[in-house]
């Protein structure tokens, strides 16, 4: 069992506040998971009844709509946790995570995080910060979406998963999202969003090859998405 108190990925959440008697307690009772690619950490509806921290790999926090579409709310990366609100507002899941790469996952119960909860206002001052960070960028993606037009929006996705997930070897995008999770996070329908990745193509900002996307024009897409 890996130590908690050792682990660089809680350095970049709320468990960093944990003082070293918390985090032994922790490492007992915590259990780590390989969740392979395209599977569900847990679903919408589904009672949460523990705190997942990410330890490796990426997943993507989603809902379904009405027209029954996978709508991406948010990528979750190494470090970040999950569940936080359901645990709180003691509410099923609002959304459902699915790995986009395999990954680690350590699970932590329930039971235990309230412990650390209501013992540690560190902790829970800093799990609040969280999630009022969350619903800043819903204000904030909401304005977006309002203000800015669909291409504008798709260059600022672009840019954030370079600039939040990185690159591969070949300088394509590291995180492969299909033209239709795309088109989700910037509120158009697949095909316009497929025109206007080709159009960027022609344009030589970016350059496509199946579904990778390699950003050619940084500076370009930064004027396209202000």
């Amino acid at each position: 069992m890996s130590k908690c108190e050792q682990c660089i990925v809680r350095q970049f959440s709320s468990l960093k506040t944990l003082n070293k008697q918390e985090l032994l307690r922790m490492a007992d009772c915590k259990t780590s998971h390989t969740i392979k690619k395209g599977e569900s950490i847990f679903e919408e509806g589904e009672n949460v009844n523990a705190i997942f921290c990410i330890k490796e790999g990426v997943c993507k926090l989603s809902k379904l709509s009405a027209n029954g579409k996978d709508q991406i709310v948010k990528l979750i990366k190494p470090g970040e946790l999950l569940g936080q609100r359901s645990m709180i507002s003691d509410e099923v899941a609002n959304l459902t995570a699915v790995a986009l790469e395999d990954m680690e996952v350590c699970f932590i119960p329930k039971a235990e995080i309230l412990g650390f909860f209501n013992h540690n206002n560190d902790f829970s001052m800093n799990v609040m910060k969280t999630i009022c960070g969350d619903l800043k960028e819903a204000d904030d993606h909401m304005v977006s979406m309002a203000q800015k037009t669909v291409k504008e929006r798709l260059a600022g996705i672009l840019l954030y998963l370079e600039d939040t997930f990185g690159k591969n070897e070949d300088q394509s995008l590291r995180i492969q999202l299909s033209r239709e999770e795309l088109a989700g996070m910037i509120g158009t329908a697949t095909e316009s969003c497929i025109r206007l990745l080709s159009e960027m193509n022609k344009g030589e900002i970016i350059y496509l090859e199946g579904k990778k996307i390699t950003i050619l024009q940084k500076n370009a897409l930064l004027k396209l998405s202000r």
